[in-house]
């Protein structure tokens, strides 16, 4: 008897003391996630910097160690000529530079307001030979939400700026129509490119309800104020109107697209299919099949590349709850893995 309380005292104890670190970790985020897009700093990192560092860190390692000297002293020799050049340089034309961004996309798109900012800090100061590099990551979300998101590309192409969008994973539906606003679009060859169509889905439990005597009383002033509903009886007319409007969102998507990309054949293509990278290209939904680090380093032969990036300041407290929510994150991905992994032996 002792040892089974004692082993329950130690088991709510051991409860707690995780219930207790859940919510601290909750807390964290949610105060992470609320940090006011005032407080936002503006990161730049010089890439080809970053790329020379960690070549001469790998050519250092893999030397032989009487050569290590011989090597540091070939790398500050570099550095010298390099500087030299460019401060004899400074009154030529100046020199192309590659602004780079990221936009990985959720249900509401909601990066597009950083999004927006990093992209004025760019018009600001972008000359008319740069190039703006945006590595874009969404599957699509809500219209209005990624009508907005592909807006902030267009003002880039308003501007005079080149726009190359790079996707390595998915640009699809809403993804899809920030993608089409760049002067060219490249596709790793997997990449899941396309899905030109719009989809609703409204559950609906009306016949539950009735089923247990429930009566939903639903008043709206204006014959379409609301189509589909959760609660009441939807009807045959209202189902017409909410088909309507959705047709009409594909007809404005496709416009959209067919501005952008003329040489299209977006009949053929706005489907709601996808096709992957190198499908996409034989059918001009992308213009190039390669991936966004190898474009970059082709391009740092030529021009110098930043990527700009507008985060919170790393206080303590972000950084703390960041740590706890990427070993949540971490823990779902590995559990959710194992059950992946159980169901492929079970077959």
């Amino acid at each position: 008897m002792n040892e089974w309380i004692a082993e329950m005292g130690t088991f709510l104890v051991q409860t707690t003391i995780v219930m207790a670190l859940i919510g601290l970790g909750l807390l964290l985020v949610a105060r992470t996630k609320q940090e006011k897009e005032s407080d936002l700093k503006l990161y730049i990192e010089p890439l080809n910097d970053q790329r020379r560092r960690r070549v001469r860190r790998l050519r250092l390692t893999a030397a032989l160690p009487g050569g290590r000297k011989k090597l540091l002293k070939a790398f500050r020799s570099e550095d010298k000529k390099r500087h030299k050049a460019h401060k004899h340089d400074q009154n030529a034309a100046q020199e192309a530079r590659v602004w780079v961004l990221d936009f990985h996309g959720d249900l509401k798109a909601s990066q597009t307001e950083r999004f927006a900012q990093e992209v004025s800090a760019i018009i600001d100061v972008a000359a008319e030979n740069d190039e703006v590099v945006v590595r874009l990551e969404s599957a699509g979300g809500l219209v209005h939400a990624y009508g907005l998101a592909a807006a902030q590309l267009d003002r880039l192409r308003t501007a005079g700026l080149t726009t190359t969008v790079c996707i390595d994973k998915v640009a699809a539906s809403g993804g899809y129509l920030m993608a089409c606003t760049a002067q060219h679009i490249k596709a790793a060859p997997f990449a899941v490119i396309g899905s030109i169509g719009v989809v609703a889905q409204v559950p609906n439990i009306h016949r539950l309800l009735k089923r247990h005597d429930v009566d939903v009383e639903l008043l709206t002033a204006g014959k379409y104020k609301r189509t589909l509903t959760v609660l009441g009886e939807n009807t045959e007319e209202g189902k017409a109107k909410f088909l309507e409007d959705l047709e009409n969102t594909h007809r404005l998507f496709k416009g959209y697209v067919a501005e952008r990309r003329p040489a299209m054949d977006i009949d053929k293509l706005a489907t709601g299919e996808i096709w992957y990278g190198s499908e996409a290209l034989s059918n001009l939904l992308v213009d190039s099949v390669g991936t966004s680090e190898a474009y970059l380093v082709e391009r740092m032969v030529e021009a110098q590349v930043f990527a700009v990036k507008l985060e919170p300041q790393k206080t303590m407290t972000r950084k703390l709850g960041l740590a706890v929510s990427a070993g949540v994150e971490s823990a779902t991905l590995k559990v959710l893995g194992l059950i992946d992994a159980a169901g492929w032996q079970r077959r």
